[in-house]
Formats: C-alpha cells, structure tokens, sequence
C-alpha cells in the first residue's frame, strides 16, 4: 500500500520504518527541514534499538522517504496516519493543536479519497472533530467525496518500539466505516499472521481504550510505590511481597516493581488527559488523582534518602548517578525521575556525577550551566563516575548497570554507599562487600560511616 505518515517522531517514525518493512511504499512527512535532512541521510532522530538498520535499509530500497511537503505526502496514498504530538496543555487536557491543523490542511489538499487515521493519543471525540473539518473543507471545495477516519491508537514502549510493532500483542482500530475497516485490516495482517488479535470497535471506544491501557498500568506502578513506602516503615522487603502477590495470576508480574517513579511522554500526560476528562465531565476522578499525587511523591524519594543518610548536609557532597533517562534503551528525558533527582541535589550544593549510555547529550543541553560550573559532570563510562563518590544512585536499570564489578566500586568510591532506586541489587551481597545499601521499600542493610564532606 501507498501510506503517509504525518510526524516523524516517536510514533511515526517507528510506524513508517515498520510498514516499509512490510513492503509498503511509506513517505513520511515533518515541517523540521533539519529533521527532514537528516532523516534522508539515513540517520535516525532518536535512540531506538533496532531503528536505525531498518531506516538505512528501506531509505536505500526507496521503500521510505521523508519530505517537508504534505502535498507530496498524501497525493497518491490510500492511508494517511496523524502522528503528530498532543502535548499537555496548561489545564491537563491534550492539547490538539496539531492534530485539528493538520485536519484542516488535508481538507485543503486532498485531491482524492483515502482513510485518515488518527494515531496520536488523543481524547475521546476526536476522529469525529478531524472528520468534521476535512469533509467540510472538502464540500467547500466541491470535492465529490467524503473522507473516513478512524481511531489506531499505538501502544508502544520506548526502548521495545520496534519489536511492539512488528509483533504486536493487539491492534485496535475504531471505525464506523466498513470499507475503512477492511482496508486497515489488510494492512495490519502481515504483522498478526502468528496470532490473530485485532480488535475493531467504535472510534470513541478505540480512542478511550488508550487512555484506559496507561492509566491501569500507570496506577499499578503507583500502587506498589505506595506499599513500598509502607514496607519500608514496616521492617517488610518489598520484593518479597511483589513476588507474594505476583504468583497471583489475578495480579500478574508486570508493572509491580517498586522504584523512583515513572516518567516519559505517556503516562504523566495521558493521567492528566483523563483527569482534565473527567472533570469537564462533572466527574471526580480520585484515583487517577491518587496515582499522580504518588508519582509525584516516588519521585522525591531517592532524595530524602540521601538528605536522610547525610543527615541534611549535601554542601559538597558527591553523589554519583547511574542512569538518566526515563527508562532503559531509549535517550528520552520527558517526565524522567533523575531530573527531580538532579534538580534537588544540585540545589543543595551537591556535585553530581552521572552516566546514561545514550542520554548524556541530552543532559548536557538541558544543564549547561551546571556543567560549565564543573558541578555536573557527564560520562559514558560507569566507572568513572563513581570515582571519588560519597554515594551512588541507580536511576535507571540499563542492563550494563546490572552487574558491574562492585569491588573495583568500592575501591574507586569515597565511602561505599549504595541508593537502588530500582530494587535491582542483591543488599545483602552488597553488605557483605562492606557497602550501605538502601532501596525501595527495602530494609537498610551493612554499614558506613558517614565522613564529613
């Protein structure tokens, strides 16, 4: 198929990369004229395993091309995707700016029929807004056709994006067309032909089904936070209990891990979406409060930790982080917990040293001053960090902080101190390495002395 893909960022990029391996002809347009030549180059835009091979590979085929120009992009497409961003707006809510503009452009230049497919997040009612306002341009003009556009919401995980796509555990498309819906089919098969799981209903329950999926999950993280915060008045380990209730098949495993927080572009945006939702609807939506007002808290907890260990006297201590991006395999900063982390310590007249695979630049633009002051300082190397530390942080869980050598750690570190912000440490062999080890909801276990800084 002829698909455009409109938006190359996260989303889109990763869908054009995806349908162009399936042999689709996918052109991908972005206003960023930067973005645009770079992306021509062969050279991805963002940090994703397995992105950057496949972008080279279809660009050279000529399966994939990028372009400036919507007309381009849509003149000869059966399928055109809105992935374009709906940011939080100042009350919460999702900001449709983008989605609404590019509606009424297509309304513009389309010259023939194709489906529109929304597949931002974006709130319920939506396809019928972007329906609105292309078919209305369309009439305008005097087109004689009318345009379809459905819901299909991604549910993707940065740092597993390619691999979500290609093998999906579902697709949703929400549609009230017919010959839409069949046509999203088609296009969808290659990626479901070891199981069939996709899943076709209304676009306002597609558009809510979203929302919904982020929010649960967001919400278990947030309620093992909260247990985690009573273990550790308690004297209870929390891996302990998450093993206990994960053998529940009721419960399940995933997303019961105790730690810092959550961050990134999903899940703080989308709470707040379905909070703003709620309310415009007359509706008080307590947990989805509860579970913002906890993540929020999560976040601050690293920090009380070490104010806790130093006994309120940071002023020069140097703490060494491991881990800045939100969340392993992916160089996104948006909502992370170590800048909460870092914005507290480098108030507190701390020197940080910190080290994250892919998102050091990242870091680096956003704390200019602080690393010209020397009082940041940035590596790539977990070793170097840690050199002459009062203590270290685990932030994020990246697999080459899984298992370093702890005994060239604490040679190189002023005073071994150990704060597992991800609970991915066996304490007790640490303890037994002569290291202090704290983590989430976890009891406090070896000794250190604390030195005056």
């Amino acid at each position: 198929m002829r698909i455009c893909i409109i938006g190359a960022g996260y989303v889109g990029l990763v869908a054009a990369a995806c349908f162009a391996e399936m042999g689709n002809r996918v052109i991908c347009v972005e206003r960023d004229p930067l973005r645009v030549a770079r992306l021509n180059r062969g050279e991805a835009t963002i940090y994703e395993p397995g992105l950057q091979p496949m972008l080279s590979a279809h660009l050279a085929s000529g399966h994939l091309s990028f372009s400036q120009h919507l007309a381009e992009g849509v003149a000869e497409c059966e399928v055109v995707f809105i992935a374009v961003g709906t940011p939080s707006g100042e009350d919460g809510s999702a900001d449709l700016s983008h989605v609404l503009a590019v509606a009424e452009e297509l309304g513009e230049i389309l010259q023939r029929a194709c489906v529109v497919v929304d597949k931002s997040t974006v709130p319920v009612g939506t396809a019928e807004r972007v329906a609105q306002r292309i078919n209305r341009r369309l009439e305008q003009r005097g087109k004689g056709f009318q345009i379809a556009v459905a819901s299909n919401p991604e549910f993707l995980k940065e740092g597993s994006a390619v691999d979500d796509f290609m093998r999906p555990d579902r697709v949703i498309i929400g549609c009230d067309d017919l010959a839409s819906t069949e046509l999203l089919r088609r296009l969808y098969a290659p990626f479901l032909r070891n199981h069939e799981r996709l899943l076709c209903m209304s676009a306002r329950a597609a558009e809510f089904s979203k929302y919904a999926a982020n929010a649960f999950l967001a919400t278990k993280i947030s309620f093992i936070n909260e247990m985690a915060g009573l273990c550790a008045r308690l004297d209870v380990d929390i891996e302990e209990v998450r093993r206990g209730i994960g053998s529940d098949s009721r419960i399940g495993t995933h997303f019961i891990y105790a730690g810092c927080g959550y961050g990134g572009s999903c899940f703080p945006k989308d709470v707040r979406a379905l909070i703003r939702t709620a309310e415009q609807e007359g509706l008080e939506p307590g947990i989805l409060r509860a579970v913002e007002a906890r993540n929020a808290l999560q976040k601050t907890w690293l920090f009380q930790l070490l104010r806790e260990h130093f006994s309120g006297h940071l002023q020069g201590r140097v703490v060494a982080l491991w881990g800045m991006a939100f969340k392993p395999g992916t160089d996104d900063l948006r909502e992370a917990p170590s800048l909460v982390l870092l914005d507290a310590l480098l108030a507190a007249g701390a020197t940080v040293q910190a080290c994250d695979p892919v998102a050091t630049a990242g870091v680096a633009a956003r704390y200019g001053q602080a690393v010209a002051s020397g009082q940041l300082r940035l590596s790539e190397s977990p070793y170097s960090v840690v050199e002459g530390a009062d203590a270290l942080v685990l932030v994020t869980e990246w697999k080459q902080f899984r298992q370093p050598d702890f005994t060239r750690v604490r040679a190189l570190m002023r005073m071994p101190v150990v704060f597992d912000g991800r609970n991915i440490y066996d304490g007790r062999q640490l303890a037994e390495l002569g290291f202090l080890y704290r983590g989430i909801g976890r009891p406090v276990l070896g000794r250190c002395m604390v030195r005056a800084a």
